[in-house]
């Protein structure tokens, strides 16, 4: 099961960030990660929180470009080579992974990691054949 972020159009002009943080944490939504990614003139911010569908509508109805897109959420070993063993998983196979950012944990010696992928469900399929933690939205929610 996919969990679902939320990737926001950013301008890259003083203040923008902080008025998209704002209108997330302003209609009560708890971010739970996030990654910004940035060129000269615009970046794309990626959030998980704990209601990606509310906090489309928040950031839409403030007048900003907003989509929910569905990542996978693995929890691997905190350890050296943690991610590397998840990534070799998806590499043997031939998924392309487009990007992977950290998130919060609050368990000790588990770190979460979001991937995006060209197939989610067959990634999510092997990855938990192959005994790697794969959250669902649920589990995001519940952090």
């Amino acid at each position: 099961m996919a969990v679902k972020q939320l990737s926001v159009f950013v301008e890259n002009k003083p203040g923008r960030l902080s008025e998209i943080i704002s209108a997330i944490g302003d209609n009560g939504l708890d971010i739970r990660g996030m990654s910004l990614s940035d060129t000269t003139n615009f970046g794309i911010l990626r959030v998980i929180v704990d209601d990606p569908e509310k906090g489309e509508k928040a950031l839409t109805d403030a007048g900003m470009t907003a989509s929910v897109t569905e990542v996978i959420a693995v929890g691997i070993a905190d350890r050296p080579g943690g991610l590397s063993e998840v990534l070799k998983l998806l590499n043997s196979e031939n998924i392309s992974v487009e990007y992977v950012y950290a998130f919060i944990s609050r368990e000790i010696k588990t770190a979460y990691v979001i991937i995006r992928v060209d197939d989610n469900d067959r990634a999510e399929k092997i990855l938990r054949e192959k005994g790697v933690s794969v959250l669902t939205d649920k589990d995001i929610r519940s952090m």
